[in-house]
């Protein structure tokens, strides 16, 4: 999908395309579910292999950078998919892994389920994109089930992306309804997959997965360092000037490799 929506709010976040870019002042704590999904968008590199989940990180795909191209992909065999229809252009036949009806841009490939996860299991996918119920410190996933009586019974094919993409970024909101912490230690629900995910985008910040557990890099606007760790059940370590840092050197080395 290529776009160049020049209506992107580019001051949402600070980002290799936009390291000085400063926050607009606002009364929500944290991000909207919009403005996440456009924060997960800025860091899919160009020309991109891209999957998406189900739910929040659907919304993805309404926020490509002006400039970029992204190749979308869903499990039920269609590469090169487009936005939702129009009520009047929905057709019955063409539907995203999530039965949601999509479109297909120009240039568009069918095939058959077997195929599609071959590309998975391959290694063909870039980026994939999920929502989470928990995420551990070491970087597993449980996102299909409570473990509860009358659960979904099966993982389906979240398991196979989480094993076969490149990247795995996480998109969910940093607590429950309940204000119950998400990031755990350790997972208590039944895992999609053990020590996959790479960086977690959430309501109130951005937070990669190292081998020293979770590292916060960037927080939402209006939100405080502290904020987030009494709401994170593990160990949360501040890495916001190292980041600002390296992506300000990244930014020029680009700019030089340019003049």
């Amino acid at each position: 999908m290529k776009t160049t929506n020049k209506s992107i709010d580019k001051s949402i976040c600070k980002t290799q395309d936009n390291p000085s870019a400063v926050y607009k002042k606002t009364n929500i704590v944290g991000w909207t579910r919009e403005q996440m999904a456009q924060r997960v968008a800025q860091d899919i590199p160009n020309g991109a292999y891209v999957n998406l989940g189900i739910g929040l990180p659907e919304n993805v795909a309404r926020f490509v950078p002006e400039g970029r191209e992204f190749i979308y992909h869903t499990e039920n065999g269609l590469l090169g998919m487009g936005p939702t229809p129009n009520d009047d252009d929905i057709c019955l036949d063409l539907i995203n892994a999530g039965k949601k009806p999509v479109t297909a841009l120009k240039g568009a490939a069918y095939f058959h389920h077997a195929d599609s996860f071959a590309m998975i299991r391959g290694q063909h996918i870039d980026v994939c994109v999920l929502g989470a119920m928990q995420v551990s410190e070491k970087g597993d996933l449980a996102n299909w089930s409570t473990g509860e009586k009358g659960a979904i019974p099966a993982v389906g094919g979240a398991m196979d992306l989480v094993a076969g993409v490149k990247t795995i970024f996480v998109m969910t909101q940093h607590t429950t309804k309940n204000e119950e912490a998400k990031l755990l230690k350790k997972c208590l629900y039944p895992l999609t997959g053990q020590q996959v995910v790479d960086r977690i985008y959430t309501n109130l910040c951005v937070i990669d997965i190292t081998d020293k557990g979770f590292e916060l890099i960037e927080l939402a606007p209006n939100v405080t360092f502290a904020y987030v760790v009494a709401r994170t059940d593990a160990r949360l370590i501040d890495q916001r000037d190292k980041h600002i840092k390296r992506t300000i050197s990244q930014s020029l080395t680009s700019f030089a490799s340019i003049v």
